[in-house]
């Protein structure tokens, strides 16, 4: 799994390449840990390349999402594929989360 973080003008890019799984989300929680303790601003997570997402990886994007609406931001998921899509129907996340 490869995450990376980049700060554009006016928004924190993530993007996130690979499986998200349970021996992955340890990693990318620490490298995410920023923006689940003060996530300003809106934030735009690339998804055109993350093949699977596990609940431990849910977990992650909900707590980032928390913390970017209580400091009145905007968290984005943009270009998930239809099996990652159909994983946040599954649990009820495509209601919580904005896509585009």
């Amino acid at each position: 799994m490869k995450t990376t973080i980049e700060q554009l003008e006016g928004c924190t890019l993530v993007t996130l390449d690979g499986e998200l799984n349970t021996a992955a989300s340890a990693e990318v929680n620490t490298i995410l840990a920023p923006l689940m303790e003060n996530g300003r601003g809106n934030v735009v997570i690339e998804c055109k390349d993350l093949t699977y997402i596990a609940s431990s990886g849910l977990r992650i994007l909900l707590s980032i999402l928390k913390s970017v609406k209580t400091n009145g931001g905007k968290l984005t998921l943009r270009n998930v594929n239809d099996n990652v899509k159909k994983i946040f129907s599954l649990t009820g996340f495509v209601k919580i989360f904005d896509f585009e």
